[in-house]
């Protein structure tokens, strides 16, 4: 997602404000936020479901709703998403 460089802050607000909820949404293994350093204004979120029913449940409760109704009119650019499958785990990471 890129976003308004002057909204970044808000973004990041919007972010810590839901991220308790969408971490214990049904079937959210995993919720993870990350930066481009070159451009800090490109942020991602990263996440893994359980099951593809558990993550459209997520994005079509209200919790989803009211986090993009605050986050889509930050962005300076279209965002753009993908749901992709693992194949293979070479090395489960820890932080």
């Amino acid at each position: 997602m890129s976003f308004q460089v002057e909204k970044l802050e808000t973004f990041l607000s919007v972010f810590n404000e839901s991220k308790p909820y969408i971490a214990k949404a049904e079937g959210c293994l995993h919720l993870e936020l990350m930066q481009m350093p070159e451009t800090p204004n490109v942020i991602f979120t990263f996440s893994f479901w359980r099951s593809e029913d558990d993550l459209n449940n997520y994005r079509h409760s209200d919790l989803f709703a009211k986090t993009w109704a605050k986050t889509k009119v930050l962005f300076n650019d279209k965002p753009k998403a993908w749901t992709v499958k693992s194949l293979e785990i070479v090395k489960q990471f820890e932080i």
